[in-house]
């Protein structure tokens, strides 16, 4: 009863006192809406759906591939539970739903999903059928070597590191991204007010533009076509019409249509039948609905001459369309791109943050900002082994000039108490630097020998 008062007493003093709890304040609806919707708007769009123009990741993909490095999940090691790694992303980096980050990691191994898997997965992760990977619990996973090449030099310097959620540990804002990524795996998101739509392409191609692009930096769109020709998608469907990739490349924006691969088997023997058969399907099209959406244009008949339908897919496409007898090959053919998702379209729009900006891109552009963030890699790890040679080198001098007074500082050191005070002698008698004085007084009874005097002497040669 007397701690209720007590409790009511204070309230009642902070409420004479001006309200500090609890306290109304008139603000604009207006300028409240405005600003707490840009809030969001800008965190969905920087943190959550598109991805950097430099390593080609959203946050939740890079913070999987830095996890996977960080716990030494690499391709020469065997793989670790997939609900293990995605318990290693949350805890750490991404305090957000773990169905959405096993989902991102599950589609990273799916080689029908990324041109080059970045995981390598063991287990079911899904299939082209849309069927869902199985629990984590049960699959697992490891970095691919392609991926690998995402995190050289990470630990050089080359990248700047921002606290994590928690402000325990560090993340990389970016990778070094030795692979042009973004190119090559493309990259899709829906963010608030701009959503972006980016096609794979094939590595070799890209390479060869990048190398074009360094050689003559005003090099044209058209220029760089000459080399990479075309987007390369990883279910291996054609190309129809090329309009639609040169708008893309010189725009950002375009509409790419896709076939799927359709053969013509004739018929063998007095009663055979001819048959069409489906070996390649366009990207991002599920295989399963596209056979349901077949067998329903067949019964309406949209497509007429078709006698049964068969799924005979196992580790590649194998979609049999059994054809009847008076039936014309090619206007089945014909109509099968014309009423199924035989025939799709990409629609490319190439969207990316540049400097935490959302902007759209022409070939150009992605090369220039690959190339531009490559360039200050490579400039940040020459620094940071420069400085580290040189550290070295400094330390390698104290050693080799103390081993020609080796018998006065052994004296030294001999005479005194403490550590604190032995170094300090070596700094204040021989002008040994404290860094020098340190690594002297840690010096080994082996690096005495005319042996470890010349390995010294050598690697000190090296460095210089």
């Amino acid at each position: 009863m007397e701690e209720n008062t007590k409790e009511g007493m204070s309230g009642q003093n902070a409420e004479e006192g001006g309200m500090q709890f609890g306290q109304i304040v008139p603000v604009d609806i207006n300028k409240q809406m405005k600003s707490a919707y840009i809030d969001y708007a800008m965190s969905v769009i920087v943190s959550r759906a598109l991805p950097d123009v430099r390593d080609g990741f959203k946050p939740v993909h890079r913070r999987i591939m830095y996890a996977m490095w960080d716990t030494g999940n690499l391709s020469n090691r065997p793989t670790k539970k997939s609900a293990r790694i995605v318990g290693e992303v949350l805890g750490k980096y991404h305090p957000h739903g773990d169905t959405a980050v096993y989902d991102a990691m599950a589609r990273m191994a799916q080689d029908w999903a990324l041109r080059y898997p970045l995981v390598d997965g063991q287990g079911n992760f899904g299939s082209i059928d849309g069927d869902r990977p199985a629990a984590m619990r049960y699959t697992e996973a490891r970095m691919k070597k392609l991926s690998e090449e995402m995190m050289v030099d990470i630990d050089k310097e080359t990248v700047d590191f921002q606290p994590n959620f928690d402000e325990e540990l560090m993340e990389p804002v970016v990778l070094p991204a030795k692979i042009p990524n973004l190119l090559v795996n493309g990259s899709s998101g829906i963010a608030v007010g701009m959503a972006t739509n980016m096609p794979p392409h094939n590595l070799s191609e890209v390479v060869d533009g990048i190398v074009a692009f360094i050689d003559d930096p005003e090099i044209t769109v058209d220029g760089l076509m000459q080399y990479i020709k075309a987007p390369d998608f990883p279910t291996g469907c054609t190309i129809y019409g090329y309009d639609g990739v040169q708008e893309a490349y010189r725009t950002g924006r375009g509409r790419v249509v896709m076939r799927g691969t359709v053969e013509w088997e004739n018929a063998t023997g007095p009663h055979g039948k001819d048959r069409l058969v489906i070996t390649s399907i366009p990207y991002q099209v599920n295989k399963a609905e596209m056979v349901r959406h077949i067998a329903d244009m067949v019964k309406e008949g949209r497509i007429d001459g078709v006698a049964e339908i068969r799924d005979e897919s196992k580790k590649n496409v194998r979609v049999v369309l059994e054809l009847r007898k008076d039936a014309m090959p090619k206007v089945v053919m014909n109509k099968l791109f014309q009423y199924s998702p035989l025939q799709s379209s990409f629609g490319v729009n190439n969207v990316a943050l540049v400097d935490g900006r959302p902007m759209t891109l022409n070939l150009k552009e992605l090369i220039h900002y690959f190339v531009k963030h490559r360039h200050e890699i490579v400039i940040r790890r020459s620094e940071y082994e420069l400085r580290k040679a040189k550290e070295r080198a400094h330390i390698l001098e104290g050693l080799l000039k103390a081993l020609d007074i080796i018998d006065e500082i052994i004296a030294l050191i001999r005479a005194s108490k403490t550590v604190d005070e032995a170094r300090n002698g070596l700094v204040s008698i021989w002008q040994f630097s404290e860094v020098q004085a340190a690594a002297i007084v840690e010096m080994r009874l082996r690096q005495l020998t005319g042996l470890e005097r010349d390995k010294l002497q050598a690697e000190y040669d090296e460095l210089q």
